[in-house]
């Protein structure tokens, strides 16, 4: 068996920023923009809802944004990876082409990545690692 290169973010923030992103990935547009009413009344699809004060978002944001740099650039290649850019073969290049297109602008750029969530699996799947041990958490 190959020895699989190392990474520098570990599996529990992954997991937790997966998490997270399924939870973004599945709010949609206003749907009913004058909404005073109860939330119990309308089915809660308020809830659903994506706006400025979206609390996941926010946190997401904040989490990624709060990882250092090497943590980051990882993140970025475990995405791309999980995204079919390169193979496991490939880590090193993937390292190196996040590290050097790194900005401030991680969180955005991967929250704007439509399939981050599946993306993010499918990487820790190709290092043998999956978030079933962190779903309970």
């Amino acid at each position: 068996m190959t020895e699989l290169p190392e990474r520098g973010i570990a599996t529990r923030k992954v997991c937790f920023i997966l998490s997270k992103a399924r939870q973004f990935d599945a709010k949609e547009g206003v749907t009913d923009p004058a909404s005073g009413s109860n939330a119990s009344d309308d089915g809660m699809v308020d809830v659903l809802e994506d706006d400025r004060s979206d609390p996941v978002e926010h946190e997401l944001k904040s989490f990624i944004h709060d990882l250092d740099i090497d943590e980051q650039v990882d993140l970025v290649a475990l995405a791309w990876l999980g995204r079919g850019d390169g193979t496991i073969a490939d880590w090193s290049t993937l390292q190196s082409d996040a590290r050097y297109a790194h900005n401030t602008r991680t969180a955005a750029y991967l929250m704007g990545l439509p399939l981050l969530s599946d993306y993010l699996e499918e990487g820790l799947s190709l290092f043998g690692e999956t978030c079933e041990d962190f779903q309970a958490e």
